[in-house]
């Protein structure tokens, strides 16, 4: 890989453009520029975001990286009644790439047909006064905590997926949700096809089938929100589609309260996950493994009733690993289709750690400057839940367990400015990691052993 120097940090620029406080003006909207009737919603959306690495973490790896990442989406709905019929287009790339970047579909999906869907609802069911909406078609989903299902942020690319949803509830008491679904292939899904700028429609397959049940209650106890859910995913090897032949079934219960100006907050979530799997995608491997494994997370919160509205939160994540790589059982924590930048820090081509194989304890502090500038600095430190088990981002692995189980500490820290609402948004960031023991001495760890070091800065034009 050819090392490359980060260009700057664009933290220190931004930081002295924020420090001056000015009224927001109006945002724009191509809809009203159009002149558009009311039953019609169109808009667009564009993310330029440039990243750059200074020594790799991943196995093997040497030198650094850089790239700009582009994402465009433009959505079209409209309204008749009680129906909706919308359809949103994607197209996401790369430039400055070369051979050494990590290239794959969670990157690059170039003109692509996200969403295409009709949806009825109404607000009165059966009689029963209840809202409901029935939903079909390809569409992007957002469950619960976003750490098993999510419409993705901060990745360059979002997960989508075609059947059937459905969603009933009384606002502000609880609600229900379940769906059916088929997840949405993203093609091509080779790196010399996607180096190649070749384009290649998305497509569903017929193999793999992904459910849920979702109920929400709203103020449970101590002020606080309930959910619990059950989630299962069945898939196998399809002509065109090489999988790990998963069928699990994913249980968990999640209890947690909202942020607010003097309060305590608090979040705890805990999942179980049974079925089986293979240990890799490969024709050659007809192994079921029984799987069991489970992913526990919990924080707590307090925002002081000061300037800024400082809020320090103390984090807590484990998702479990596999015990012993020889036998016939898998116990590594499966996230399925879940976001995790919001908790592990950026991903593009950063994305160190995720919810697999981990122990980490951490803690940030969020402020808010002025109502369009947020920020924060956060801190963890990430363990090996299970030494023979990888470091799944980084694709290390020592399967005797003696290169230790301590991976380092990853220092974050990101500012937000809402130049314009709705319209400009400019972002920067910036992720550290002091390598452990295992980064540097596990068998196929990086010959550099220096630290990691990564910066981005985006922006993002709606209208």
């Amino acid at each position: 890989m050819i090392k490359k120097t980060t260009l700057g940090y664009p933290l220190l620029l931004w930081s002295s453009l924020l420090s001056a406080e000015q009224a927001a003006p109006m945002a724009w909207r191509v809809h009203d520029a159009l002149g558009l009737p009311p039953w019609l919603q169109l808009s667009f959306e564009h993310r330029t975001r440039y990243e750059s690495v200074d020594n790799q973490f991943r196995a093997l790896g040497t030198g650094g990286d850089q790239v700009i990442a582009f994402r465009t989406l433009a959505l079209l709905e409209a309204t008749f009644a009680s129906w909706r019929v919308g359809g949103e287009f994607m197209d996401s790339r790369l430039a400055l790439d070369d051979s050494g970047t990590p290239i794959d579909t969670t990157q690059v999906d170039e003109a692509e047909l996200l969403q295409a869907y009709a949806a009825w609802n109404t607000k009165n069911l059966l009689g029963s006064y209840l809202s409901a909406e029935f939903k079909g078609g390809r569409q992007t989903i957002d469950l619960g905590s976003r750490r098993l299902v999510a419409r993705n942020s901060f990745r360059n690319t979002i997960n989508s997926f075609t059947g059937l949803h459905f969603m009933t509830e009384i606002p502000g008491q609880w609600q229900a949700r379940s769906f059916v679904v088929l997840p949405v292939t993203r093609l091509p899904d080779t790196v010399s096809e996607i180096v190649n700028d070749e384009v290649e429609f998305d497509e569903e397959s017929f193999n793999t089938y992904f459910g849920a049940l979702f109920l929400r209650r709203d103020q449970v106890m101590w002020g606080a929100n309930g959910e619990i859910y059950f989630l299962a995913l069945n898939e196998e090897d399809g002509s065109d589609l090489a999988t790990r032949d998963r069928e699990l079934y994913t249980a968990g219960f999640r209890i947690f309260k909202d942020p607010a100006k003097g309060q305590v907050d608090f979040e705890l979530e805990s999942i179980y996950q049974f079925g089986q799997s293979r240990a890799s995608t490969q024709v050659t491997d007809t192994e079921d493994l029984d799987h069991f494994a489970h992913m526990q997370h919990g924080q707590i919160g307090y925002t002081f009733a000061l300037p800024w509205s400082p809020r320090f939160l103390a984090q807590y994540d484990y998702a479990s690993g596999d015990e012993d790589p020889t036998d016939d059982d898998s116990g590594r924590f499966d996230t399925l289709f879940g976001a995790r930048r919001f908790e592990f820090g950026p991903t593009g081509i950063w994305g160190a750690f995720a919810r697999s194989n981990i122990s980490s304890p951490g803690y940030r502090l969020i402020v808010k400057p002025h109502e369009t500038v947020s920020a924060f600095i956060a801190h963890r430190l990430f363990w090996l839940a299970q030494s023979k088990d990888a470091w799944t981002t980084a694709n290390i692995r020592d399967v005797t367990g003696q290169s230790g189980d301590f991976i380092g500490h990853q220092i974050e820290a990101s500012v937000n400015w809402q130049v314009i609402p709705k319209n400009i948004t400019l972002e920067a960031g910036w992720a550290y990691l002091v390598k452990g023991e295992f980064a540097e001495d596990a068998p196929n760890a990086p010959v550099d052993t220096d630290d990691s070091n990564y910066v981005y800065a985006q922006t993002v034009l709606q209208f």
